[in-house]
Protein backbone atom coordinates (compact mmCIF):
# COMPACT_ATOMS: atom_id res chain seq x y z
CA UNK A 1 0.00 0.00 0.00
CA UNK A 2 2.83 2.14 0.77
CA UNK A 3 4.57 1.83 -2.29
CA UNK A 4 1.71 2.21 -4.61
CA UNK A 5 1.13 5.84 -2.28
CA UNK A 6 4.44 7.21 -3.06
CA UNK A 7 4.13 5.73 -6.91
CA UNK A 8 1.11 8.03 -6.97
CA UNK A 9 3.69 10.99 -5.74
CA UNK A 10 5.98 10.77 -7.80
CA UNK A 11 3.90 10.84 -10.46
CA UNK A 12 2.03 13.69 -8.94
CA UNK A 13 5.03 15.59 -8.09
CA UNK A 14 6.55 15.25 -11.89
CA UNK A 15 3.07 16.42 -13.62
CA UNK A 16 2.71 19.45 -11.18
CA UNK A 17 6.61 20.45 -12.04
CA UNK A 18 5.57 20.40 -15.52
CA UNK A 19 2.25 22.10 -15.62
CA UNK A 20 3.84 24.62 -13.16
CA UNK A 21 5.52 26.10 -15.87
CA UNK A 22 3.72 24.49 -18.96
CA UNK A 23 2.22 26.86 -21.61
CA UNK A 24 -1.44 27.82 -21.58
CA UNK A 25 -1.91 25.79 -18.65
CA UNK A 26 0.57 27.69 -15.77
CA UNK A 27 -1.18 31.01 -16.65
CA UNK A 28 -2.72 33.45 -14.39
CA UNK A 29 -5.67 33.15 -16.26
CA UNK A 30 -6.49 29.60 -15.61
CA UNK A 31 -8.14 29.48 -12.10
CA UNK A 32 -6.34 27.89 -9.27
CA UNK A 33 -8.74 24.99 -9.19
CA UNK A 34 -9.09 23.84 -12.80
CA UNK A 35 -5.41 23.92 -12.48
CA UNK A 36 -5.30 21.33 -9.65
CA UNK A 37 -8.03 19.06 -11.02
CA UNK A 38 -6.28 18.78 -14.15
CA UNK A 39 -3.42 17.26 -12.27
CA UNK A 40 -4.84 14.97 -10.36
CA UNK A 41 -7.09 13.65 -12.72
CA UNK A 42 -3.95 13.56 -15.16
CA UNK A 43 -1.96 11.75 -11.91
CA UNK A 44 -4.31 9.13 -11.42
CA UNK A 45 -4.55 8.35 -15.13
CA UNK A 46 -0.64 8.01 -15.11
CA UNK A 47 -0.17 6.61 -12.31
CA UNK A 48 -2.77 3.66 -13.21
CA UNK A 49 -1.22 3.18 -16.54
CA UNK A 50 2.36 3.64 -16.09
CA UNK A 51 4.53 1.32 -13.77
CA UNK A 52 6.52 3.08 -10.78
CA UNK A 53 9.79 1.81 -10.64
CA UNK A 54 9.66 2.04 -6.98
CA UNK A 55 11.65 -0.67 -5.19
CA UNK A 56 8.93 -3.13 -3.18
CA UNK A 57 11.54 -3.15 -0.01
CA UNK A 58 10.28 -1.07 2.58
CA UNK A 59 12.65 2.62 1.64
CA UNK A 60 13.35 5.43 4.25
CA UNK A 61 12.03 8.73 4.22
CA UNK A 62 15.16 10.09 2.92
CA UNK A 63 15.01 8.11 -0.11
CA UNK A 64 11.77 8.82 -0.51
CA UNK A 65 12.48 12.49 -0.42
CA UNK A 66 15.06 11.94 -3.25
CA UNK A 67 12.42 10.22 -5.20
CA UNK A 68 10.37 12.68 -4.93
CA UNK A 69 12.94 15.82 -5.54
CA UNK A 70 13.85 14.01 -8.76
CA UNK A 71 10.48 14.08 -10.19
CA UNK A 72 10.06 17.56 -9.45
CA UNK A 73 13.57 18.58 -11.04
CA UNK A 74 12.69 16.66 -13.89
CA UNK A 75 8.78 17.78 -14.61
CA UNK A 76 10.25 21.56 -14.36
CA UNK A 77 12.70 20.98 -17.12
CA UNK A 78 9.87 19.25 -19.18
CA UNK A 79 7.68 22.26 -18.19
CA UNK A 80 10.73 24.89 -18.69
CA UNK A 81 11.82 23.14 -22.11
CA UNK A 82 7.74 23.65 -23.38
CA UNK A 83 7.86 27.11 -22.03
CA UNK A 84 11.14 28.32 -23.71
CA UNK A 85 9.83 27.26 -27.10
CA UNK A 86 6.45 28.63 -26.45
CA UNK A 87 7.94 32.35 -25.51
CA UNK A 88 9.47 32.73 -28.66
CA UNK A 89 6.15 34.45 -30.46
CA UNK A 90 6.11 36.43 -27.51
CA UNK A 91 10.02 37.68 -27.78
CA UNK A 92 9.29 38.69 -31.40
CA UNK A 93 6.57 40.91 -30.38
CA UNK A 94 8.93 42.73 -27.78
CA UNK A 95 11.60 42.78 -30.51
CA UNK A 96 9.31 44.44 -32.92
CA UNK A 97 7.40 46.86 -30.65
CA UNK A 98 11.10 48.12 -29.23
CA UNK A 99 11.97 48.95 -32.73
CA UNK A 100 8.01 50.66 -33.37
CA UNK A 101 8.60 52.55 -30.23
CA UNK A 102 5.94 51.51 -28.37
CA UNK A 103 7.70 50.58 -24.97
CA UNK A 104 5.91 52.76 -22.92
CA UNK A 105 2.67 51.29 -24.23
CA UNK A 106 1.90 48.62 -21.08
CA UNK A 107 -1.17 47.08 -20.72
CA UNK A 108 -2.18 44.28 -18.27
CA UNK A 109 -1.39 40.73 -19.70
CA UNK A 110 -4.26 37.88 -18.84
CA UNK A 111 -2.07 35.22 -19.47
CA UNK A 112 0.96 36.08 -16.49
CA UNK A 113 -0.84 38.88 -14.49
CA UNK A 114 2.02 41.28 -14.94
CA UNK A 115 2.38 44.25 -17.19
CA UNK A 116 3.52 43.58 -20.50
CA UNK A 117 3.60 45.32 -23.96
CA UNK A 118 0.74 45.42 -26.16
CA UNK A 119 1.36 44.02 -29.44
CA UNK A 120 3.21 41.42 -27.65
CA UNK A 121 0.17 40.29 -25.90
CA UNK A 122 -1.99 40.28 -29.04
CA UNK A 123 0.50 37.71 -31.19
CA UNK A 124 0.85 35.64 -28.08
CA UNK A 125 -3.24 35.57 -27.92
CA UNK A 126 -3.38 35.08 -31.43
CA UNK A 127 -0.49 32.07 -31.21
CA UNK A 128 -2.54 30.53 -28.40
CA UNK A 129 -5.83 29.85 -29.95
CA UNK A 130 -3.78 28.75 -33.26
CA UNK A 131 -2.13 26.45 -30.52
CA UNK A 132 -5.13 25.36 -29.18
CA UNK A 133 -6.91 25.01 -32.32
CA UNK A 134 -4.04 22.46 -33.40
CA UNK A 135 -4.71 20.45 -30.20
CA UNK A 136 -1.51 21.80 -29.05
CA UNK A 137 -2.39 20.40 -25.64
CA UNK A 138 -2.10 16.94 -27.32
CA UNK A 139 1.63 17.41 -27.52
CA UNK A 140 1.96 18.27 -24.21
CA UNK A 141 0.14 15.28 -23.16
CA UNK A 142 2.00 13.00 -24.92
CA UNK A 143 5.54 14.49 -23.79
CA UNK A 144 4.23 13.48 -20.36
CA UNK A 145 3.68 10.24 -21.21
CA UNK A 146 6.52 10.22 -23.42
CA UNK A 147 8.77 10.47 -20.03
CA UNK A 148 7.12 7.40 -18.22
CA UNK A 149 8.30 5.16 -21.14
CA UNK A 150 11.83 6.59 -21.05
CA UNK A 151 11.72 7.39 -17.08
CA UNK A 152 9.42 5.66 -15.27
CA UNK A 153 8.26 7.40 -11.79
CA UNK A 154 11.19 7.02 -9.56
CA UNK A 155 13.97 6.12 -12.09
CA UNK A 156 17.13 8.83 -12.15
CA UNK A 157 16.85 11.26 -15.02
CA UNK A 158 20.22 11.92 -17.20
CA UNK A 159 21.33 15.01 -16.09
CA UNK A 160 23.53 15.72 -18.59
CA UNK A 161 20.35 15.52 -20.74
CA UNK A 162 17.88 17.83 -19.20
CA UNK A 163 20.54 20.47 -18.86
CA UNK A 164 21.38 19.89 -22.53
CA UNK A 165 17.41 20.20 -23.28
CA UNK A 166 17.25 23.34 -21.06
CA UNK A 167 20.19 25.19 -22.36
CA UNK A 168 19.07 24.48 -26.42
CA UNK A 169 15.22 25.37 -25.58
CA UNK A 170 16.59 28.46 -24.21
CA UNK A 171 18.87 29.45 -27.69
CA UNK A 172 15.95 28.46 -29.95
CA UNK A 173 13.39 30.61 -28.11
CA UNK A 174 15.76 33.72 -29.15
CA UNK A 175 16.60 32.47 -32.55
CA UNK A 176 13.23 32.00 -33.42
CA UNK A 177 12.01 35.22 -31.90
CA UNK A 178 14.58 36.94 -33.66
CA UNK A 179 13.76 35.11 -37.18
CA UNK A 180 10.09 35.51 -36.51
CA UNK A 181 10.64 38.86 -36.13
CA UNK A 182 13.78 39.57 -39.14
CA UNK A 183 10.99 40.82 -41.69
CA UNK A 184 9.63 43.31 -39.79
CA UNK A 185 13.79 44.60 -38.74
CA UNK A 186 14.41 44.63 -42.27
CA UNK A 187 11.49 47.25 -43.00
CA UNK A 188 12.60 48.98 -40.07
CA UNK A 189 15.95 49.12 -41.54
CA UNK A 190 14.63 50.06 -45.11
CA UNK A 191 12.72 52.82 -43.18
CA UNK A 192 15.99 54.54 -41.27
CA UNK A 193 17.61 54.27 -44.69
CA UNK A 194 14.80 56.70 -46.35
CA UNK A 195 14.31 58.85 -43.91
CA UNK A 196 18.28 59.71 -43.54
CA UNK A 197 18.29 60.03 -47.54
CA UNK A 198 15.24 62.87 -46.55
CA UNK A 199 17.35 64.39 -43.87
CA UNK A 200 20.16 65.12 -46.10
CA UNK A 201 18.36 66.25 -48.77
CA UNK A 202 15.90 68.22 -46.36
CA UNK A 203 17.71 69.66 -43.64
CA UNK A 204 14.66 71.40 -41.91
CA UNK A 205 12.69 68.28 -42.12
CA UNK A 206 12.09 67.04 -38.28
CA UNK A 207 12.50 63.73 -38.75
CA UNK A 208 11.71 62.37 -35.41
CA UNK A 209 8.46 63.73 -36.01
CA UNK A 210 7.64 62.23 -38.84
CA UNK A 211 9.56 59.30 -38.16
CA UNK A 212 7.35 58.40 -34.84
CA UNK A 213 3.88 57.40 -36.84
CA UNK A 214 5.45 55.97 -39.78
CA UNK A 215 7.25 53.58 -37.48
CA UNK A 216 4.30 52.24 -35.70
CA UNK A 217 2.38 52.77 -39.37
CA UNK A 218 4.98 50.30 -40.69
CA UNK A 219 4.75 48.07 -37.91
CA UNK A 220 1.30 47.12 -38.18
CA UNK A 221 1.01 47.21 -41.47
CA UNK A 222 4.03 44.50 -41.78
CA UNK A 223 2.43 42.94 -38.42
CA UNK A 224 -1.22 42.29 -40.22
CA UNK A 225 0.81 40.86 -43.24
CA UNK A 226 2.60 38.94 -41.20
CA UNK A 227 0.00 37.17 -38.54
CA UNK A 228 -1.13 34.36 -40.93
CA UNK A 229 2.65 33.01 -40.94
CA UNK A 230 2.47 32.63 -37.03
CA UNK A 231 0.40 29.37 -37.81
CA UNK A 232 3.23 27.64 -39.72
CA UNK A 233 5.32 28.23 -36.15
CA UNK A 234 2.84 25.79 -34.56
CA UNK A 235 4.37 23.06 -36.46
CA UNK A 236 8.16 24.09 -35.73
CA UNK A 237 6.97 24.31 -32.10
CA UNK A 238 5.65 20.53 -31.83
CA UNK A 239 9.15 19.52 -34.67
CA UNK A 240 11.28 22.05 -31.69
CA UNK A 241 9.72 19.70 -28.73
CA UNK A 242 10.58 16.24 -30.00
CA UNK A 243 13.94 17.00 -30.48
CA UNK A 244 14.45 19.10 -27.32
CA UNK A 245 12.60 17.34 -24.95
CA UNK A 246 14.77 15.77 -22.74
CA UNK A 247 13.88 11.83 -22.69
Amino acid sequence: MIVKLLGFVLVLTRISAFFLVAPVFSAEAVPVRIKVAIIFLLSIFFAAVTPAAVPAEQISSFEAILLISQEAIYGFALGLVAIFIFLAVKISGQIVEREMGLVMSETFDPMSGEGSDSLSILVEMIFILLFLSANGHHLLLLIISRSYEAFPAGSIPTIPVLVEGVAKSGSIMLIAGLRLAAPLLAGFVLLLIVLAVFARMIPDMDILFISMPLRVGLGLLMAGILFPFINEFTAEFADWMNKLVPL
